[in-house]
């Protein structure tokens, strides 16, 4: 009985990739090139404005505890998500997102809303609008609920 040895199966030998491997990230670093070569669209960035889902506990929790301001509702897009509200003391005007607007209507140009203030990061010399309520509609302006039905007010 002759034992002959049988061949070894055939391994390809590896290669490394022909592109570079890039890490992960859902950002490329500051001071990379990729902006001008195209390879990013603005649509594609991540906000640097802090929504009720991105925000921190703390910067929750130091918001809801301070004080309750009056402003009216100066601009509101609900396609792009976002607006601003003018304060009662004429000050400068406060950026609200949509996902810090409570109540079931949207809010149009004229409506009285209550808000607290919390600083946009990173480096907090800016505020947004939090935990916004709306009091008093505009009068005779339609106004729409978030499931998309027109209300006369």
């Amino acid at each position: 009985m002759t034992s002959e040895p049988t061949p070894s199966p055939v391994v390809p030998p590896l290669h490394s990739p022909k592109s570079p491997v890039w890490p992960t990230f859902p950002f490329h670093r500051e001071g990379s090139r990729v902006w001008e070569r195209g390879g990013v669209s603005s649509r594609d960035l991540p906000s640097p404005l802090p929504t009720k889902r991105t925000r921190t506990y703390s910067a929750t929790a130091r918001a809801s505890a301070g004080p309750v301001f009056k402003g009216v509702c100066k601009q509101f897009s609900r396609s792009q998500g976002h607006g601003f509200i003018t304060p009662e003391n004429g000050s400068e005007d406060i950026f609200v997102h949509v996902s810090d607007i409570e109540g079931e209507y949207v809010p149009v140009e004229g409506d009285e809303v209550t808000y607290k203030m919390c600083p946009i990061p990173p480096k907090n010399q800016k505020f947004q609008a939090v935990e916004v309520v709306l009091t008093q509609l505009a009068p005779h302006t339609p106004h729409e609920t978030w499931s998309g039905q027109v209300v006369g007010s």
